[in-house]
């Protein structure tokens, strides 16, 4: 359908099979949009399993870290309902993509925030500005050093009542980040999507900083 080439992400392309469009970047699958509008076949794919394994207040506000072809976008509409989304994304191209061929163009009142994760969120942190429902997608196999340091700069985000979504290959950094995780929340539980597949999703919930609050409003 559709094939380019981004200095940032490599090889691009948007592939119609039968009932489905997918964005392939470097040859992984960053994702799947129906084309008859079921997304219930979705459900066994990691994007679904982020929002159906936390518990979200109504109307959450959201941060996605990652962004491909915004297909947890589509999710979070049906699923959620979130009163503001807002969405990191290093690669214009992605970006692009993802309005012309994923049906993003449509979506009114995503904030979009084109740059590195990196140099985003502390922009985000000064601003005081907190998430109910945080989705990590941008260190998946990563090396650990950055893959940590990213978790950890976006737990800075999260609202009291908050949690964070870290999806992570299993045989990279899942449990090390785990281990680490439960220093900054009160509960850390991990899924694997799929029984022999390699993505784990990371939940934390309960901010250990929530945690603290309420022990000196309670004492």
């Amino acid at each position: 359908m559709y094939e380019t080439r981004s200095a940032l992400s490599g090889r691009i392309r948007v592939i119609d099979g039968v009932r489905e469009r997918r964005l392939i970047v470097a040859g992984d699958t960053l994702s799947v949009m129906p084309l008859d509008g079921d997304w219930s076949r979705v459900r066994d794919e990691y994007w679904w399993h982020a929002l159906a394994m936390v518990p979200l207040p109504p109307r959450p506000s959201v941060l996605l870290i990652g962004l491909g072809g915004g297909t947890q976008i589509h999710l979070l509409g049906k699923l959620a309902q979130p009163r503001a989304i807002s969405v990191i994304e290093r690669d214009p191209a992605i970006l692009r993509i993802a309005r012309d061929w994923f049906g993003l163009a449509a979506i009114g009142g995503v904030e979009y925030l084109c740059g590195n994760a990196e140099s985003v969120i502390p922009s985000l942190a000064g601003a005081r500005r907190r998430f109910d429902y945080i989705m990590e997608d941008a260190a998946y196999a990563d090396e650990p050093e950055r893959s940590r340091g990213l978790a950890l700069s976006a737990a800075s985000l999260v609202a009291p009542g908050g949690v964070l979504v870290l999806n992570r290959h299993l045989r990279t950094d899942a449990a090390g980040l785990v281990t680490l995780m439960r220093s900054r929340f009160a509960r850390v539980t991990q899924r694997r999507v799929r029984r022999g597949g390699e993505n784990v999703l990371i939940c934390c919930a309960v901010p250990a900083n929530a945690t603290a609050v309420v022990g000196g409003l309670s004492g």
